[in-house]
Order: structure tokens, then C-alpha cells, then sequence
């Protein structure tokens, strides 16, 4: 199948090398332009373009696709049956929705509708689930709200860092779109339910700041979701103190109150 990829980080840059490992044509891949990283600050491109590069794929970033003409009129040149999207971070509109025969498919890390949006991994920790997984879905112009293709369920541990259940699920989204695009011809989609929806809202740094006024399982849901970005916060003596694993216990005291 000739695709079109688009996706920045290396939850978007497993799937592309199993779609390149799965023999699929891919003439065009979009990631957001390189930014600066690092104490140097020099610019850094994306996994998705490292990936690309490494297997002699051509490689575009532009800015925005709203509204940009030219951008468009390259995506309609390559003639795709298709374009896979996963965590690419730019709004695609609907004149680029219909530029593929085959529309576009999003690789989302959710069990839609729960957790639509911008941060589902991290979200799914906070709020105690127990489960997620990957939903693969046909785009539309809503934040999350295309008709499911499939959908792949994956426990998450009671030590689930941001960070762990990250690589678990890019694993699962790679496998996932695969296999989807292997019976595509096969696959009824199916509409979300109205009941469950929920938005995962994008982090702020200053959310992850610890609250020791919340009961200890909160805290430790908190240290463990924002493992590795933002990165959970506290000050100890006036000094700042990064927290990356925690772990509730049993016992009887007041939030805040520190026992041992």
C-alpha cells in the first residue's frame, strides 16, 4: 500500500519502522520542523525523521498544514492510498483529510473515547485506570472522535511509569497499525460511544508540582505519570527536588503528614 506517514516523536517513529519493515511504500514522510534540544540548544530532528532518513525516505516539515496551499498540493502530487498518522502534532484540516484515496488513519494511545487528546498515557496513571491500549482510528476534523478500525487493549502495572507504559504502547501501536492495514479491506468501522468520553489534557509543568495534601496513592500516581516530562516537583530546605518513582503504602495519618 502507498502511504503517506506523518508523526514526530518515538512513539510515531516505532510505527514507521514496522510499516517499513512490513514492505509498505512510503514515498513521503511529515514530521514537525527540527527543534532545539539540549544544553546547546542545537537543533535536533525529530525520531520520525532520523528513522526516515536512515532508510533513504523523503522527508518534509512544514510548519502548519492548515491553510497552506503549497504543503497540500505536495500531498496530493505523491498519490497515496493512505496516510498513517501517530503524535504528529499538527492539526490536520479536512482538505487534507480528502487528499488521500483512503483518508487517514490516526494511531491513538487510548481505548477511545476515553482519553482523547493530547496526553493520554499520562492521564490514564493519574487517574488510577487499570487499563489502556491503542485505537486505531479513521481521522476526522474532532479532537479524537473518528470512527474505530480496532482497538488493542494493554494492562497497565501497578509501578507504570509515563516512560514504561510509553514504549509498551508504542510497541502495541506499531503491531497494531500493521495488522489493521493487513485486513483493511475486511474492517467495519465502528462509531465511539457517547457514554465514557473524557479528554486528556496537555501538561504544564506547574501541575506537576506535588500536592502532599493529596492521599498518598494520588502522590505516588502523580511521581510515576509525569516520569519522564514534566518531571514531578517538590522542595526540600528551600532547595528543588525531582521525584521519578513512588509507591503508596499502608497506614493511618493525615495527608501531608510525614510518618518515617
Amino acid at each position: 500500500m502507498k502511504l503517506i506517514f506523518a508523526g514526530t516523536p518515538e512513539f510515531a517513529a516505532a510505527a514507521l519502522r514496522a510499516l517499513i519493515a512490513a514492505g509498505h511504500e512510503i514515498p513521503l514522510v511529515l514530521t514537525q520542523p527540527d527543534r532545539p534540544a539540549g544544553r546547546g540548544m542545537k537543533l535536533k530532528p525529530s525520531p520520525v525523521k532520523e528513522v526516515a532518513l536512515a532508510h533513504g525516505l523523503r522527508v518534509e516539515q512544514p510548519e502548519k498544514l492548515r491553510g497552506n496551499l503549497e504543503a497540500q498540493q505536495m500531498l496530493r502530487d505523491v498519490g497515496a492510498d493512505l496516510m498513517v498518522v501517530a503524535a504528529y502534532g499538527l492539526i490536520l484540516p479536512q482538505d487534507v483529510l480528502d487528499i488521500p484515496a483512503r483518508g487517514c488513519l490516526n494511531i491513538h494511545a487510548s481505548l477511545l473515547p476515553r482519553w482523547r487528546g493530547a496526553a493520554p498515557i499520562q492521564r490514564a496513571i493519574l487517574a488510577g485506570d487499570h487499563e489502556t491500549g491503542i485505537t486505531i482510528m479513521q481521522m476526522d476534523v474532532g479532537l479524537d472522535t473518528g470512527d474505530m478500525l480496532s482497538i488493542h487493549p494493554l494492562a497497565i502495572a501497578d509501578d507504570e511509569t509515563a516512560a514504561t507504559l510509553h514504549d509498551k504502547l508504542a510497541a502495541c501501536g506499531a503491531q497494531a497499525i500493521v495488522e489493521t492495514l493487513g485486513r483493511l479491506d475486511e474492517v467495519v468501522p465502528q462509531q465511539q460511544p457517547e457514554d465514557g468520553v473524557t479528554y486528556a489534557q496537555k501538561l504544564s509543568k506547574a501541575e506537576a508540582e506535588i500536592d502532599w495534601t493529596l492521599p498518598a496513592a494520588d502522590v505516588a500516581r502523580a511521581i510515576r505519570a509525569y516520569n519522564p516530562a514534566p518531571g514531578a516537583f517538590t522542595s526540600l530546605n528551600g532547595e528543588p527536588l525531582k521525584l521519578w518513582m513512588a509507591s503508596a503504602e499502608a497506614g493511618q495519618a493525615e495527608p501531608g503528614v510525614v510518618v518515617a
